[in-house]
């Protein structure tokens, strides 16, 4: 009797410490799995977090009201500089350039371009050759062709021509002897010629090898009473000018200044 007494508690007791353990491994099961399950949840939000982390806003910097106004006449521009000065200067005979400004960029650092003139028609080309008709008219409000090249050709004895030329297909919008001229105006202009040894185009190289970009303004200045310079305003990358003032006689940059805005 004693015997099955014992026998019976000691197989209570063998149960009771099955069920004890089988019970921990299952809660140890399920907390394994709802590790699992956190540990994946955790690890797919941190394949997406990083990504919205990361994106960043347009990598285009604001451009200055200055900056866009170039970036869109430059944009629209298919005729170069140098393109441009050899049509202004075919239009008269002997004629030499003395400037030329791509309207609509910097305008207010720019010579005026001709205004509310009246159409050229009646007054011949300085060439002899009639103007050139069904290109626009030079009456128009100023842009409204497109982007145009205002040049300034000088005959040799400083008589001023200016030259209307349309930006995008390269014709003569106009071609006409500036009226307003007087006879120290020609002088100064033709000294100024006689002084410059080398041309525009040769002041518009040197100022691009120096600041790559796109050429919109050469004029012919007086170097504050040291010789004679050419003016090159240069459009970089960036839509900022930058200024060089070359040498006339040498090609020799004698100022570079870049207007940040």
């Amino acid at each position: 009797m004693n015997s099955a007494s014992s026998r019976s508690r000691t197989l209570k007791a063998v149960g009771a410490l099955s069920l004890a353990a089988a019970t921990a491994l299952l809660m140890t099961g399920c907390g394994q799995s709802s590790d699992s399950a956190g540990s994946a949840a955790t690890s797919e939000a941190a394949k997406v977090v990083p990504q919205k982390q990361t994106t960043s806003p347009s990598a285009t910097a604001q451009l200055t009201e200055d900056q866009q106004e170039r970036k869109e006449v430059l944009d629209a521009t298919k005729v170069t500089f140098d393109d441009a000065a050899t049509t202004a200067t075919g239009e008269v005979a002997g004629g030499k350039l003395v400037d030329l400004d791509l309207e609509g960029v910097d305008d207010d650092n720019q010579s005026p371009s001709p205004t509310a003139t009246g159409s050229p028609t009646g007054s011949p080309s300085p060439t002899g050759s009639p103007s050139p008709t069904g290109t626009g008219s030079p009456s128009a409000s100023p842009g409204a062709e497109g982007p145009v090249w205002v040049g300034k050709v000088a005959e040799k004895d400083g008589t001023i021509h200016t030259v209307r030329i349309n930006a995008v297909d390269g014709k003569v919008i106009e071609a006409r002897a500036d009226a307003d001229q007087g006879a120290d105006d020609k002088k100064q202009t033709a000294d100024r010629l006689a002084q410059a040894t080398q041309t525009p185009q040769q002041a518009a190289k040197v100022a691009t090898e120096k600041q790559k970009g796109t050429v919109t303004s050469v004029s012919l200045d007086d170097n504050d009473g040291d010789g004679v310079i050419w003016q090159v305003d240069v459009v970089g990358s960036d839509w900022k000018k930058t200024t060089f003032d070359v040498d006339a006689k040498n090609d020799t940059i004698v100022r570079e200044e870049t207007d940040e805005d």
